[in-house]
């Protein structure tokens, strides 16, 4: 039988604790363990960024970080970002700019991208670009997911 670790960590506001094998990817405890299944398993690598949290502000590919390293740590998950009833700029702009297709990147593209509004509240185009050079879309292309992008900080700016 495998041992499991305790940790202590914060997600999406709320002080969570969970047990897990010490092997465990940040992605697995957080789909399986503690149900948060908005983060999705596209590569399983690092090399999709389907599975991209904010740990501590900083955008991670919770499928290359160890499930015990979280302890401690400030994670926020796409289920962290918005409410049903009232949606992250990012959120709305990627629905109203048709910046989603199949939904399997999307969850990456929008909490890297509000860790980039976070960092750089009016980005240029080639710094949304160069931000999300981590992320892969097989269906829309990027443009609209880089418009949706500029426009949610224009709303941001004004809100």
């Amino acid at each position: 039988m495998t041992k499991k670790l305790h940790v202590t960590t914060t997600i999406n506001g709320e002080q969570t604790e969970f047990l897990c094998e010490a092997r465990q990817s940040l992605l697995e405890v957080l789909r399986e363990t503690v149900r948060l299944t908005g983060s999705k398993e596209g590569c399983n690598n690092g090399n999709c960024g389907a599975c991209t949290v904010l740990v501590d502000g900083l955008p991670v590919n919770s499928c290359l970080m160890l499930g015990v390293e979280a302890e401690g740590c400030n994670i926020t998950t796409i289920e962290g970002i918005g409410e049903t009833q009232h949606l992250h700029p990012l959120q709305k702009c990627f629905l109203e700019g048709a910046a989603l297709q199949c939904g399997i990147c999307t969850p990456g593209f929008i909490v890297t991208s509000k860790a980039l509004l976070d960092k750089h509240p009016n980005p240029t185009e080639e710094q949304v670009r160069f931000e999300l050079s981590n992320n892969l879309c097989r269906c829309t292309g990027y443009d609209k997911i880089v418009r949706a992008v500029l426009e949610a900080a224009k709303i941001k700016q004004t809100v």
